[in-house]
This record gives structure tokens, C-alpha cells and sequence, in this order.
């Protein structure tokens, strides 16, 4: 079955904010608790102060940023994750945009796939309790973490196109996915991830998990919601080369036909509360293990109660999974 979860839709300020969805998840049949990046209330901590309120649920951060991170650090803070809410943890990274690794670094990696395979190394061997011995084209690694009984911790790679995909097959435990549509993730993802796997000689695929971004129709135009939602994933370099592979209109410089585009494809999932899951059911059939909810649209078009619903009644409507 393939598990649905629920991502915080909005970057929390104050550690209170996060419990409503942290509740969520505790009380009904939503599997895991999800956060990207915040360089506001540290994703890390936020999850950590939310265990410490009582509610002490599976998390997963879908994706942190490696250039923000040094790999021994990375692994410390995930273990950490595991011990304060006592669950396995999902700890997903990316390399960020060009731009972004300029910003941070000064440059950008010349092999953002190099630099991921590293660091993936170095984080899974931390917490296997290697004693990493790493001498790379990025990282230069030589330590153990002492030891400790802790909930096991998942190492996962942000994926969009087919190169992130074979990666992932070689070497992740955990493939995830944003604003992919479910036919590029059976037609496309999965076939490169197979290729990985073939490669490494692995013979469990890594789970597959997809940030799908929702909204349960309203008096609007889903259009906004979407531009609401995703309007900077839909002018990224990155995310517009992985639409047009996956064969999304996204022209340039106009966001409404690209948010039509990804409505159209279900890489945004939207509609009356029956269509919403019969959609979602097509990410599972796709090969999706576990399905994020992200009601960021909703949330910012709305407000944060419209958000709640929205996440409720979806659970509720499936039955906890697809």
C-alpha cells in the first residue's frame, strides 16, 4: 500500500506552528512528517521541539541543502532526528540550484551527480558506523560518529530527471520526487533508477516517495493555487528541463500556461475531493511508496484552516494510503 504523509506547507517562525501538523499525524492514519530547507526555524530543530512538545512522530526532510551542510554534520543531525522522536527518519539532500551552490561556495559543482554520490557516501558509512575513509572530487572525509542505539535513519536523494534517478538506484535508500508527473515517475524515473540498481548490482530499489503539491477544488481558479504554490519551481532551470521531459507546456515567461501545464498532467493534483484521490491513486500505480501531501497553495490562497481541511478530508477519503 502506498502510504500518504503530510508536508508543513509554509516555513514555521516559532516552534508552536509546526504541531498542528505534527498532531496530524499523530491522530489519524498520515504515516510521516515532512520539511524542506528553512533557513528560518532550522528544519532539524523545528521537528526536534515538536517531539519535545509530545508529539513524537516519524519525520522525514525531503530536501535539506548539502552546500548548507558539512556530510559529518548532516548525519549527526539526522541521528539526532531518530533519537529525539524515536522513529526511523528519512534524511533527504540535494545539491541546490547553480545559484545557489555559487552563493554558498563561490562556484557551482562542476558534477552535482559527483558531489551527491560523495556525500551520500559519507553520510550512510557515518551511520552504518563506518570508519569513512573518503577521499573525493568534493569531500575529503576521514572520521566515525561514537556509537549509539538509535531508530535506523534513511539516506535519500532529491530526484528530477533521469541522471539524480540512476544515482539514487546506485546508491540511496530513498528516491524523492517534486512536482513530477505520475507518468514520468513509471516512464522516466523508474526505468533510470533500474538502471542504477543493474550498475551498483543492487537488488532492492530504493522507496520511491513523491511531493505531490494538492488542493481540493474551491470557487477559484486552480491556476493561482498553483502559481501560489509552485511559481518559483516554475521559472527553476532544473524543474522547467524536467517538465518538458516529462512533456509539460511550460513556455517561457508565462506562468499561467505552465501552471495550466502541470494542472493538466497532475503534477499538481486538483479537483473535487473524489478526483484528488483518483489522482493521487495514479502515483501509486506509478510505483510511488509514499505520497506527500503538500498544501502550500492552499495555505497561501486560503489560509492555514483550508489547508487543515484539505489534508483531513484527503486522508480521511483514502483511508490512510492508495
Amino acid at each position: 500500500m502506498t502510504e500518504l504523509s503530510v508536508l508543513v506547507p509554509f516555513v514555521p517562525g516559532r516552534s508552536e506552528q509546526m504541531l498542528p501538523y505534527a498532531a496530524m499525524v499523530e491522530w489519524s492514519t498520515a504515516h510521516r512528517l515532512w520539511q524542506g530547507q528553512s533557513v528560518v526555524l532550522e528544519t532539524h530543530q523545528a521537528f526536534t521541539a515538536a517531539a519535545g512538545a509530545g508529539f513524537r512522530v516519524p519525520v522525514g526532510t525531503g530536501v535539506t541543502l548539502m552546500p548548507l551542510r558539512h556530510p559529518y554534520e548532516a548525519a549527526v543531525s539526522a541521528r539526532s532526528l531518530a533519537l529525539a522522536t524515536g522513529h526511523p527518519v528519512i534524511a533527504g539532500f540535494g545539491p541546490g540550484s547553480r545559484e545557489m551552490q555559487t552563493g554558498m561556495l563561490g562556484a557551482p559543482y562542476e558534477s552535482p551527480l559527483t558531489m551527491a554520490r560523495e556525500y551520500v557516501q559519507v553520510v550512510r558509512g557515518l551511520l552504518d558506523g563506518e570508519e569513512v575513509q573518503v577521499d573525493g572530487r568534493y569531500l575529503k572525509v576521514h572520521a566515525k560518529l561514537p556509537p549509539v542505539r538509535a531508530p535506523r535513519v534513511d539516506v535519500g536523494l532529491g530526484v528530477l530527471r533521469t541522471g539524480m534517478a540512476r544515482l539514487s538506484g546506485e546508491v540511496a535508500d530513498v528516491a524523492i520526487t517534486w512536482l513530477t508527473p505520475p507518468h514520468y515517475i513509471r516512464d522516466v524515473l523508474w526505468p533510470a533508477i533500474r538502471d542504477g540498481m543493474a550498475r551498483s548490482g543492487r537488488t532492492t530499489p530504493p522507496r520511491l516517495v513523491a511531493m505531490v503539491p494538492v488542493a481540493v477544488e474551491r470557487d477559484d481558479d486552480p491556476v493561482q493555487v498553483v502559481l501560489a504554490s509552485n511559481s518559483a519551481h516554475l521559472q527553476a532551470p532544473h524543474y522547467l528541463d524536467m517538465l518538458r521531459s516529462a512533456g509539460v507546456d511550460v513556455p517561457p515567461g508565462d506562468l499561467a500556461a505552465a501552471a495550466r501545464g502541470v494542472l493538466e498532467t497532475d503534477a499538481f493534483v486538483a479537483g473535487g475531493l473524489d478526483d484528488v484521490v483518483k489522482k493521487l491513486r495514479s502515483y501509486a500505480d506509478a510505483g510511488v511508496d509514499e505520497i506527500v501531501l503538500n498544501v502550500t497553495g492552499v495555505h497561501k490562497v486560503h489560509g492555514p484552516r483550508a489547508g487543515v481541511e484539505d489534508l483531513k478530508n484527503i486522508i480521511h477519503a483514502a483511508g490512510g494510503g492508495l
